[in-house]
């Protein structure tokens, strides 16, 4: 059984540990700015207590949330851990008096948003490194 939680306490060893297994390209990061600045956070937990998920709504202090760092641990992918990550999301940025919800994906990610409820926008980007 999954337990999902709002805002729990995590380390920034647990993140890190999460974020190694699923994302090839992660180093070590210090989370607590991040966090200490989101509207709330997600995180998925096996019955034994262990991070398997995680999702971090940030916000402009206004009406408008942004989704980022979607993530599942992949040997607990493709058991709808992720999409009731992003429902729980949604739910919490409704909640909090969020009116949109916006998030950025690479197109092989279209199918999953939009099962999801999310629409395709245009959108632009500038790069600033």
């Amino acid at each position: 059984m999954i337990e999902y939680h709002i805002n729990p306490n995590l380390s920034n060893e647990v993140l890190n540990r999460l974020f190694s297994a699923a994302w090839m390209s992660h180093s070590p990061s210090d989370f607590s700015s991040v966090l200490s600045h989101s509207l709330g956070y997600l995180g998925a937990f096996t019955a034994d207590g262990m991070l398997i998920g995680f999702v971090n709504l940030a916000w402009d202090g206004g009406i408008h949330a942004f989704l980022l760092n979607p993530t599942v641990d992949p040997t607990w992918q493709r058991r709808g851990i992720g999409k009731e990550l992003v429902m729980r999301a949604i739910q919490e940025a409704k909640r909090r008096g969020c009116m949109w919800l916006h998030v950025d994906f690479e197109a092989h990610l279209e199918p999953f948003y939009a099962r999801c409820g999310f629409q395709p926008t245009r959108a632009a980007l500038v790069h600033l490194k």
